[in-house]
């Protein structure tokens, strides 16, 4: 009896008395009704028939009490319905612009706005301001050979960096026959240091009337950062030609490894597409700059804050 003494209650914890009173009225009957057809139940302590039938009637007792005490299923519905959490719907169907997937999914059209802030995020001074800022390295150790080979063939286009960039600044040109058009003799420099006109002549007294500067000077990425670098990548650095310019002789001797700091173009329309350049090689190369250094090039760019990033192999202008 121990069993079915359990079973009845947890039916009573969890659906009332009147339901108790049912299973019990039930379970008696059943017993009941067995023990006066065989006659006992030890098991359940019926030792004979007229035991059974009292079990019977006891039973069929609380099969009319539990209904009576029970609720209707009308009952349960409406106490269900009572505690049930409340069901939010929508007010009303979506249209069908807003039931579309492709019109949920596709991309806004960009904005002015948002134009304005892409062009805003190319400039000098944006990348500027991503430039770490520390403290000049001493030059202990720097060589021009610490950069490769001067005027390698890095591209491999059989011909060495000086006169790809000859190639590129200079117009009106004419080259050495034989050499695939590498080896510039003459040609017309629109200088951007000095804004003046240069003629380049190929020469032992001549040539040197156009130089190739290192816009960011291998010394001063050497105290900037270079130093740990693998040889491969300084030579790639000496050679880039975003760094690069043809430009007028005397001015690149006077420049020297000079940054900002010291050394800017006297032609001053062209002081920002200087700078613009020289951020974004340092940037290319995780180089840093001085304070003294940023604060320079910020002054430069304060007057051309939509100076944007060079192009990789441009021609200045």
């Amino acid at each position: 009896m121990i069993p079915i003494a359990l079973m009845v209650a947890a039916a009573g914890v969890s659906n009332g008395i009147g339901r108790v009173l049912l299973i019990l009225g039930l379970v008696l009957l059943g017993i009941g009704l067995g023990v006066v057809v065989v006659g006992r139940a030890r098991w359940a302590r019926l030792p004979n028939r007229k035991s059974g039938a009292l079990a019977a009637a006891v039973g069929l007792v609380m099969l009319v009490a539990g209904t009576a005490v029970a609720p209707s299923p009308a009952h349960r519905t409406d106490k269900l319905a009572a505690t049930a959490p409340p069901v939010a719907f929508p007010s009303a169907l979506p249209s069908a612009s807003t039931a579309s997937p492709s019109a949920s999914t596709a991309p806004a059209p960009p904005t002015s706005a948002n134009r304005a802030a892409e062009a805003a995020a190319r400039t000098a001074v944006a990348a500027l301001g991503t430039l770490a800022v520390n403290g000049r390295s001493p030059k202990t150790g720097y060589d021009r050979a610490q950069f490769g080979p001067a005027w390698a063939d890095v591209d491999r286009n059989g011909c060495d960096t000086r006169n790809d960039i000859l190639g590129r600044d200079l117009t009106d040109k004419t080259v050495k026959a034989g050499t695939r058009d590498c080896v510039v003799l003459t040609g017309t420099l629109a200088d951007p240091y000095s804004g003046r006109t240069i003629r380049f002549v190929r020469g032992d007294g001549t040539s040197t009337a156009v130089q190739i500067d290192h816009v960011v000077a291998l010394s001063d990425a050497w105290q900037k950062g270079a130093q740990p670098w693998a040889a491969a990548q300084r030579e790639a650095f000496a050679n880039d030609r975003l760094n690069l310019l043809a430009v007028d002789g005397p001015l690149n001797e006077q420049k020297g490894d000079g940054d900002a700091t010291t050394w800017l173009p006297p032609n001053k329309a062209f002081r920002c597409a200087y700078t613009a350049r020289q951020v974004a090689i340092k940037a290319k190369y995780a180089l840093w700059v001085t304070p003294a250094e940023q604060a320079a090039i910020a002054e430069v760019l304060s007057t051309c804050s939509d100076e944007p990033l060079p192009a990789a192999d441009t021609v200045p202008s």
